[in-house]
């Protein structure tokens, strides 16, 4: 099993960046945390590397009864987006979920199931309309 819901574009990293917010909240998630891994990097290790942005979303409703679930849940939460430029391709951006099945398996719990899957349906909804949109801004 892939652990990511992905899609690749062919534009920038800005207009990437720009459209998963878009869709993320299009489908109930909100930016909770954004951790910019290239400048943090630089900053820590003046270490160089492409753009590199993981986006903690959360849709609060889901989250909520995961959490009711099985409080450790929150150990694996919120669900991180990232976006980062293809160091094999500089016209691609990446666009990558983590798939919400991994904490079922991770944690064995079958309750939490059906919120995986209502989590995976609206993350695999949001990547496939960021990738909806073909071509470049202008």
């Amino acid at each position: 099993m892939s652990i990511a819901i992905s899609t690749s574009l062919q534009t920038t990293f800005t207009d990437a960046v720009a459209r998963t917010r878009e869709a993320l909240a299009d489908h109930g998630f909100g930016v909770l945390t954004e951790i910019d891994m290239k400048a943090t990097l630089k900053k820590k290790l003046d270490t160089d590397m492409e753009d590199y942005l993981i986006l903690g979303a959360c849709n609060p409703p889901l989250a909520h009864r995961a959490v009711s679930i099985d409080r450790q849940i929150g150990l694996l939460l919120p669900c991180n987006v990232v976006v980062r430029a293809d160091p094999a391709d500089g016209t691609r951006v990446l666009v990558e979920a983590m798939d919400p099945q991994v904490l079922v398996q991770a944690t064995g719990e079958a309750r939490l199931q059906e919120v995986a899957d209502e989590v995976a349906g609206k993350l695999r909804a949001a990547i496939e309309a960021v990738g909806a949109t073909s071509g470049a801004p202008s």
